[in-house]
C-alpha cells in the first residue's frame, strides 16, 4: 500500500520544523502540526512556532484558537481528520509535525475521541485539594506514564473528570473510540539527537527566545486580560514566565526553573515515542545532523515515493 502520509517527530529542539518543510517541499506537501500549544493565536515563541521557517508551505492547526481556550485531543483529532482530508482532496501530501506525541499517535491510527462533558458537581468535590492530593486520586483510574495531566490542579481536575467519564460510560467510550478508525500508512521519521546536544540547543533557544521579546509576549497577554492561571496552565514557558511577571519568582528562578523543566519535558516526549514503538508504530529515526540531501535520500529510500 502506498504511503498516505509521513510524520516527523521528536523531541524539542531537534529540528523537527526544518525536516517537515524540507519533506513538504520537495514531495508537494502541506505540513499538519501536531503540537497541542501551537494551536493558541499570539503564543508564538514560547511554543516555537518558527513560522519563518516554512517558507510559503502551507501549515495547517496552528494560530486557530485563542489564548486563554482549552484546546484538547478530541478538538485536535476532528481538526486533524478536517484538514488532513482537505489536503488529500487537493491532491498534496500530509506531512504530519510536532512533539505531541499523543497527538500524533492518536491521528495516526485513526482515533476518534467522545467529548467529554464538564461535570460540576466532581468538580466542586475537588476544588481546594493540593495538587499532591489530585495525583493521588488520578492514580486511582489510571497509571500515570508521564506528568502532563498533573502539571496543573486544573489539569489534573480535567484529567479525573475524563477518566470518571469513561468508567460511567465504557461502551459509549469505546465505541466512540473505535468507531470509523482507520490506520494510516504512515512513514514515521524519528529525529534523533544526543541527549548532550539536545539539552546545548535547549538552552540556547531558550535565551534566544527570550532576547527575542518571549518575556513581552507573555506580558502583553495578561494585559490583554488572559487569566495568569490559564497561562500557566499551559506549563513550561507560560508557566515559568508568568510566575516572573506576577512576582512570584525572580529572573533567575525563573530561567533555571523553565530550563530545567524544558529539559524534563523532552525526556518525557521521548518516552512517549518510545512508547509508541511498543505499541507498535514504527519509527525509522534519522540524525538530527543530516544535510538536507541526506535527510531526504534516507526518506525516500524508505519509501515508495520517487525523487
Amino acid at each position: 500500500m502506498a504511503i498516505e502520509t509521513i510524520a516527523v517527530v521528536g523531541p524539542t529542539a531537534s529540528g523537527k520544523t526544518r525536516r517537515a518543510v524540507t519533506l513538504a517541499s520537495a514531495m508537494d506537501g502541506e505540513i499538519i502540526s501536531a503540537d497541542s500549544r501551537q494551536v493558541y493565536r499570539d503564543m508564538t515563541l514560547g511554543t516555537g512556532k518558527d513560522l519563518e521557517e516554512y517558507n510559503g508551505i502551507p501549515y495547517h492547526l496552528i494560530d486557530i484558537c485563542d489564548a486563554g481556550e482549552k484546546y484538547n485531543l478530541h478538538r485536535y483529532l476532528t481538526d486533524f481528520t478536517t484538514s488532513y482530508n482537505d489536503i488529500i482532496k487537493r491532491g498534496k501530501l500530509p506531512v504530519i509535525c510536532g512533539g505531541s506525541g499523543m497527538y500524533v499517535e492518536n491521528a495516526l491510527n485513526g482515533i476518534r475521541m467522545p467529548e467529554v462533558p464538564c461535570n460540576n458537581s466532581l468538580r466542586k468535590s475537588l476544588e481546594g485539594k493540593s495538587l499532591d492530593e489530585l495525583t493521588d486520586i488520578l492514580k486511582k483510574y489510571k497509571t500515570l506514564h508521564n506528568t502532563t495531566d498533573v502539571d496543573t490542579a486544573k489539569r489534573a481536575i480535567r484529567a479525573i473528570e475524563i477518566s470518571e467519564y469513561y468508567n460511567n460510560h465504557p461502551e459509549e467510550a469505546e465505541m466512540t473510540r473505535k468507531a470509523g478508525a482507520r490506520k494510516l500508512n504512515a512513514l514515521v521519521i524519528g529525529i534523533s539527537i544526543p541527549r548532550e546536544n539536545r539539552r546545548k540547543h535547549i538552552s540556547l533557544r531558550l535565551q534566544s527566545r527570550i532576547d527575542s521579546g518571549m518575556i513581552e509576549e507573555v506580558k502583553q497577554l495578561l494585559e490583554r486580560g488572559v487569566k495568569p492561571e490559564d497561562l500557566i496552565y499551559y506549563g513550561l514557558e507560560y508557566k515559568f514566565l508568568t510566575l516572573y511577571l506576577i512576582g512570584q519568582l525572580s529572573y533567575e528562578e525563573m530561567f533555571h526553573s523553565l530550563e530545567i523543566a524544558i529539559h524534563q519535558f523532552a525526556k518525557r516526549q521521548m518516552t512517549w515515542f518510545r512508547g509508541m514503538e511498543k505499541r507498535g508504530t514504527h519509527i525509522n529515526w534519522l540524525p538530527y545532523n543530516l544535510s538536507d540531501e541526506e535527510f531526504l535520500k534516507c526518506v525516500y529510500s524508505l519509501s515508495n515515493l520517487s525523487e
